[in-house]
């Protein structure tokens, strides 16, 4: 398949419609971003390419298209440009199929096309389900990948026939699998049954729950550096910081949402990016909207970051530690340029982890980490 192929899968975006027909100023990205409007762009040099989803049939929304994508395009196309390094192109909304699962081929071949060609793909709208195809793309690749969830929930729930609710069970337990391992960020533990979280650790996957996200939200940065797919549901923020989310009060608020996108930019492992769950029926003075389009903003800050990053075999660029715990020896850098950490495994591979990860290891106790990481490999 060719890009130009993808065509067939797309729907163009009006660009007038969303700027009311005024245009947009030369210092507003809505001037800076390659959109899919009369004509394919050119998408080469782009860093980041964003995909419109409106499928909601797998929420149980009796409408197969929302008008999602375009709303939150209207509120980050008015965000001001400030990362003259980061490339964007906006390749349109994903066409809805006949079928929910006509619908997630579809995106499932776009994303696949997309990565293949070595892109950050950005999917925007659509209910949490679209994960699934969002996932099943790197399937379609043969490709075994970490994946990050954040949600106010773990979609396991098998007395529901809704996707949304349960598309987790396929992820899980499909055959053939192609999930190395999951991480699972920002849970409210009134909405989970204690016996799933036993089995998600049984499994040897992770869970944060939203506290401890929250209190220590850089913790959460090395899963999501290690992770190819990043998924956001925007049920894991505070009703208060998205009114469209009507599932709970508590969770993230806008800063630390904003925090976690700009940590997936920052990853040059992760190559999709979905944002879901954004209704705009349910929101007020599109305040959800305007909430989403920060996010995309700081995955491009992540982005601009990211491009100054030294690579590993660049050693010069990074402080080197050398550490003995529990009788095993190993080695920790530190980037000079980001502060960030990596550290070694067993067979000589080097995974993301944290500062804390370094003094655990100081102490001479074996980094949580490490040992999940060494388990799985």
């Amino acid at each position: 398949m060719s890009l130009q192929t993808l065509i067939d899968f797309l729907e163009p975006v009006n660009i007038a419609q969303l700027s009311n027909d005024e245009g947009f100023k030369d210092t507003q990205l809505g001037k800076h971003i390659a959109v899919y409007d009369e004509s394919f762009p050119d998408i080469t040099n782009a860093d980041m390419v964003l995909v419109g989803c409106g499928e909601m049939r797998g929420a149980g929304l009796q409408y197969t298209n929302t008008d999602s994508p375009n709303a939150i395009r209207s509120e980050f196309y008015k965000l001001f440009h400030w990362h003259n390094e980061v490339t964007v192109a906006d390749l349109g909304n994903v066409k809805c199929g006949a079928t929910l699962q006509d619908s997630y081929a579809a995106l499932r071949t776009v994303v696949r096309e997309l990565v293949e060609q070595e892109k950050k793909v950005v999917i925007i709208g659509g209910s949490h389900d679209n994960t699934f195809a969002q996932y099943q793309a790197y399937g379609s690749m043969s490709k075994i990948i970490d994946a990050v969830c954040i949600d106010s929930r773990i979609d396991l729930d098998m007395d529901s026939v809704l996707a949304a609710d349960n598309f987790l069970v396929e992820m899980f337990t499909g055959v053939p699998n192609h999930l190395k391992h999951y991480t699972h960020i920002g849970f409210q533990s009134y909405f989970m049954h204690p016996q799933m979280l036993e089995t998600i650790d049984k499994l040897g996957f992770d869970c944060f729950r939203v506290g401890k996200a929250k209190e220590m939200i850089e913790e959460m940065e090395p899963p999501i550096r290690n992770s190819e797919l990043v998924s956001f549901d925007i049920a894991a923020i505070q009703h208060a910081h998205a009114p469209a989310n009507h599932i709970t009060p508590n969770g993230f608020n806008g800063e630390e949402a904003c925090t976690l996108m700009q940590y997936a930019g920052m990853s040059k492992h992760c190559t999709s990016i979905g944002l879901y769950g954004y209704i705009p029926e349910q929101d007020h003075h599109q305040l959800t909207a305007k909430q989403i389009s920060h996010m995309l903003w700081y995955v491009m800050d992540g982005i601009s970051k990211s491009k100054h990053e030294a690579s590993l075999d660049n050693r010069s660029e990074f402080d080197e530690f050398n550490i003995a715990f529990a009788e095993v020896e190993t080695v920790f850098l530190r980037s000079k340029r980001t502060g960030r950490w990596w550290m070694q495994l067993h067979d000589g591979k080097y995974v993301a982890c944290s500062y804390a990860d370094y003094l655990t290891a100081g102490n001479n106790d074996i980094p949580e980490r490490w040992l999940r990481a060494v388990e799985r490999s």
